[in-house]
């Protein structure tokens, strides 16, 4: 049997998980999965869903005021959103509540139809926004290019900032954007300052906030910016602008429910249409933003030693648009403004340590609470602030890490429309206008290619700049036409793409040329050879071939059928020795093939040899032959299993004289000692004591990995297996086995999610267990107490390629917490503060 193979999660697999029938629960035990259907509240959920209140209330208060629709309606909204499309949505830790982004369109509406009418409009568009969600359509709406998108967002952002810079001055605002701008100077010179001046604190407070410094910010930081800044500035106007405007909310009995629209059919299914577009689109971006959000949360440990952040599944986009569409069509009965998801409270209820939707109801029956117990407190908000609230949130739809994005990818005349058009002509107009422009400027890259040929020294140079169509074929023909016969030529290729008809005229041409004794290499624009690596361009390989798609010594030295793929051609140059080896793999006596084509045996062996002699050793022959002068000095022992699915230096990124490797089946280190017993067990021991004592390492990592065959052998083994080398070799792994049945240590496992099975779950303890054997090796413990030597325990998890370290901090129950750490990139930034005291294991 194999050593290390890939297993399955059987049954039989499962079954050797330790009973729980007693009802005892071992300590630190993964807890088990709620059942479906039960609503839970931790404490971390109803601690965020305050946090994520008292930013809400503002908010949607603020939103009522910019649309110039009832204050009431804005509460009424919020409420909704939290527990109907909490309850219901797809995404279970967005908050929704009402739509910034469509604060202008909701303001038109009102101002055409009047408010009954644009509930209805409401209604419609939730309606259609359930019929899209049934029709499966959420990942289409993003496809949509992000530059339209985020110049739709931005372009309202404006809309709602120069709006709410007209009720900061205590006017009533324009009903389009470019009115707002052209009016706003002439209401400069007549303003009350109350107004101004209450708004700047606002602003000056939501700004500053985030920023306090660190003994004032630990403390004054946990009460949301948006908290602050209103109340602080009701309490200055309380004292200094008595009279300023305030917030008035209308009794609940004079509270105003929708009508049957009136008006020409065609504006009112436009009004619905561009109604649902906003609102799906802020929706849908807002949970792919959490999704990153909780993803990113559920890779660090929580630091006030809570439990692990459960697991992150992808939000269900489409289930998420029918509650969004079920929450605006109650909402709309109701008499509420429109209902999406929205970034800002969504990140908040993340950031404030929410772990299931249970946050956002509660959030939303903490506003329906207070809008019927807190009128009173909320008519003292004066306007001017809930206006400086709204504006904040405008200009922060205009992200400056979305245009240099859009900039960087080329699109920022496709920004640039968009945004102009919603500013200029309206929401629906700006996106249709940004769709034309993204079209246009596809087209023109499409077809426009420029190609240019250069001669230096006898040689020519064939630059493609763009994409190779049949657009571009009588061009590219008539170029390379002219080139004489027999030639020497580059062909540089800076494009992502090549269609039939252009990669028909390249090989024709190339092999008209070669026929005729010429020489021709295709490059990228970086000078390496296609499907290269351009810090590669010498070589076609990695350093660790032979391995599947990567026979560099396998390849044809013909163009690739490079017109099937999109892929542009290559052609390798063959030295004499290449040749020679490749009549050698000709021959049916010696180059016995596989099905797929792929050699065998020996054969494969000379091949990859072949292949390291012509790509890898001209690379590394002066860092072998200076390591061949001074001696090696590696700063690890990494242990770790024999398995062929792990490349040591490639997970590492090691690379010659780095690591002082052992590797054997099962990464078992025997502890100190078992050499004694005449069974051959020194071999590992005196590895250690080599590494340790003559070469001086610095530390010691012990490796497990996924789907290890020897940790699938030891927990489905009979008590009657025979002793044969193997059996007795994995006698060693015996301690982790009972190690993970045992009551009095806690269960390994990785941060963020439970063990798949029973072998994941011994392959985890069984790198605690051998590390505990490290401890006890002579050599290992003198380090240890000189404080020269740290250890690291490590899980590589084959199928998603991610490396996990292992951190032992102290815990509240019977011993330490066995966690496992993802390894995010760019972790090596961090690593000096994650040394701890020798002997302990570290994340990075």
């Amino acid at each position: 049997m194999s050593a290390c193979v890939p297993t399955r999660n059987d049954r039989s697999s499962r079954s050797s998980r330790p009973s729980r029938a007693s009802g005892i629960k071992r300590p630190h035990s993964p807890p088990s999965s709620p059942r479906r259907g039960r609503f839970r509240v931790s404490g971390a959920d109803l601690s965020a869903s305050i946090t994520v209140f008292l930013i809400a209330v503002p908010m949607s208060l603020g939103l009522a005021v910019a649309m110039d629709a009832p204050l009431a309606a804005g509460l009424v909204s919020a409420a909704i959103g939290g527990i109907v499309a909490g309850l219901l949505g797809g995404t279970p830790l967005q908050v929704s509540g009402p739509s910034a982004g469509l604060t202008v369109v909701t303001a038109e509406l009102i101002q055409i139809y009047g408010w009954r009418t644009t509930c209805a409009i409401t209604v419609g568009a939730g309606l259609l926004q359930i019929l899209l969600g049934s029709l499966r359509a959420a990942r289409s709406a993003l496809a949509v290019s992000p530059a339209i998108v985020h110049g739709t967002l931005a372009g309202i952002g404006v809309a709602i900032a120069l709006a709410q810079l007209h009720i900061v001055f205590g006017e009533v605002p324009r009903s389009s954007a470019l009115d707002n701008a052209l009016s706003l100077p002439s209401r400069l010179a007549h303003v009350e300052p109350a107004g101004p001046l209450i708004g700047a604190l606002t602003v000056a407070l939501l700004v500053l906030w985030p920023r306090l410094p660190r003994r004032v910010g630990a403390s004054l930081g946990r009460i949301p910016a948006a908290l602050a800044a209103v109340v602080t500035a009701t309490a200055v106007a309380a004292v200094a602008a008595p009279g300023i405007a305030r917030v008035d909310l209308p009794s609940w009995r004079a509270h105003a429910l929708p009508e049957l629209p009136h008006g020409p059919v065609a504006a009112l299914a436009t009004a619905v249409f561009t109604v649902m577009l906003v609102a799906s689109l802020e929706s849908l971006l807002a949970a792919v933003s959490v999704d990153k959000l909780a993803a990113d949360r559920s890779m660090a440990t929580p630091k006030d030693g809570t439990a692990p952040y459960p697991p992150v599944k992808r939000s269900d986009l489409d289930r998420e648009l029918r509650a969004q569409g079920i929450a605006n069509a109650v909402s709309g009965l109701a008499g509420g403004l429109a209902v999406s998801g929205g970034a800002v409270r969504s990140s908040a209820n993340v950031r404030a340590g929410a772990r299931s939707r249970a946050s956002t109801v509660l959030h939303g029956v903490w506003v329906l609470l207070a809008s019927v117990l807190l009128v009173t407190v909320l008519e003292w908000i004066p306007l001017a602030a809930l206006a400086a609230l709204v504006m904040v949130v405008g200009v922060q739809m205009v992200s400056f890490a979305h245009i240099r994005k859009v900039h960087r990818h080329r699109e920022f005349l496709v920004y640039g429309a968009t945004i102009s058009g919603v500013i200029l002509a309206g929401v629906l107009q700006g996106v249709a206008i940004g769709i034309v422009v993204a079209v246009a400027v596809a087209l023109h890259r499409l077809a426009h290619t420029r190609i240019t040929v250069t001669e230096r020294d006898g040689r020519y140079l064939v630059a493609a700049r763009g994409q190779l169509t049949f657009l571009a074929v009588p061009r590219l023909s008539r170029l390379l036409g002219r080139l004489p016969q027999g030639v020497d030529a580059v062909v540089e290729l800076d494009g992502f793409f090549m269609d039939h008809a252009a990669y028909e005229t390249i090989q024709d041409w190339y092999a008209a040329q070669t026929a005729m004794g010429g020489r021709v290499e295709f490059t990228g624009r970086s000078g390496g050879r296609i499907a290269e690596p351009a810090s590669a361009a010498h070589s076609c390989c990695r350093p660790w071939t032979p391995w599947r798609n990567h026979h560099c010594h396998d390849r044809t030295r013909d163009i690739a059928p490079a017109g099937a793929t999109g892929a542009s051609p290559a052609v390798h140059a063959v030295s004499k020795s290449s040749q020679s080896l490749q009549s050698f793999e000709s021959s049916p006596s010696t180059a016995p093939r596989g099905s797929a084509g792929r050699p065998h045996g020996a054969h494969r062996l000379l091949s990859g040899l072949s292949s390291f002699q012509r790509t890898t050793a001209p690379l590394v022959r002066d860092e072998l032959a200076r390591l061949a002068a001074e001696g090696q000095r590696p700063s690890q022992l990494f242990l770790t299993c024999a398995d062929s699915r792990l490349v040591t230096s490639m997970i590492t990124a090691s690379g010659p004289g780095d690591l002082f490797t052992v590797r054997n089946v099962g990464n078992l280190v025997p502890p100190s000692g078992a050499g004694d017993t005449g069974n051959g067990d020194d071999s590992v021991a005196a590895a250690i004591e080599y590494a340790v004592d003559v070469l001086g390492v610095e530390s010691i990592t012990i490796c497990g990995h996924s789907g290890c065959g020897a940790m699938q052998a030891l927990s489905e083994a009979a008590p009657e297996t025979p002793g044969t080398p193997l059996w007795r070799w994995l006698r060693h792994g015996l301690p982790s086995l009972d190690r993970m049945h045992s009551r009095h240590h806690s269960w390994a496992r990785i941060a963020g999610r439970l063990p798949t099975d029973a072998v994941e779950q011994l392959c985890l303890t069984n790198v605690v267990q051998q590390l505990e054997h490290l401890r006890a090796h002579e050599s290992v413990a003198r380090r240890l107490a000189a404080g020269t030597l740290q250890l690291h325990g490590m899980y590589f998890h084959v199928g998603e390629a991610q490396a996990y370290l292992l951190t032992e901090g102290a815990s509240s129950g019977t011993g330490p917490d066995e966690v496992f750490v993802r390894v995010a990139p760019g972790a090596e930034h961090g690593i000096e503060a994650l040394h701890t005291a020798p002997g302990t294991t570290v994340s990075a």
